[in-house]
This record gives C-alpha cells, structure tokens and sequence, in this order.
C-alpha cells in the first residue's frame, strides 16, 4: 500500500524541482542544488515519494572506474506522479493563500 503524503515546503521544493523537467531524470546532487536543501533532508523526502508511488528509481548502469565517479541514483516521476505532485502543490497554495480581509473590518 502506497505511504500518504503531507506536502511540507521541503517536499514541496523537491516536487517543483522535478516538475521543472517532468519527464527528466534527476539525481540527488543536482536536486540538492536546485532546492538548497541537505542531503539529509532530501534522500528521506525522495523515498517517501517513492514509497507514495510518485517517483521511481533506477541507478545509472556505467563503469564507475571508468567514469572517474560513483554511479548515481535517478529519480523520475512514475505515470501519474507529475499529476500528482502539481494537484498537491495546487492544494497547498490554496492552503496558504493569504486571506484578505475587507477594508472596513
């Protein structure tokens, strides 16, 4: 059974960064640059969006001796985890919407 989701703004970051490429692979350093958020932070964010069913992972299949580097993790929205992640950052705008309060109150 997929994990619920609560979208805090850590969370919240991460799926904006993944959804500046929907279709893309990422890997954590390049995610860890685009949000400014630590490692620590991120990794445990990623798998409970991979244990929710909105992201997948694969590792990079390359020789890291010959790529002079580890091989890196890449993590892609599953089918309908783009759709998803918009539809919750949809809710947590509305969530967060400022209220606005007439002048004469």
């Amino acid at each position: 059974m997929p994990e619920q989701l609560t979208i805090t703004v850590p969370v919240a970051k991460v799926l904006a960064a993944l959804l500046g490429d929907p279709d893309g692979d990422h890997y954590g350093l390049a995610l860890i640059k685009a949000t400014g958020l630590p490692s620590g932070t991120l990794y445990p964010i990623l798998l409970r969006l991979e244990r929710a069913g909105w992201v997948r992972s694969t590792w990079e299949d390359i020789d890291p001796a010959r790529a002079h580097r580890p091989a890196r993790r890449y993590y892609r929205f599953t089918g309908d985890g783009a759709t998803r992640a918009r539809a919750g950052l949809a809710r947590l705008r509305a969530q967060t919407r400022p209220v606005t309060t007439p002048r004469w109150a």
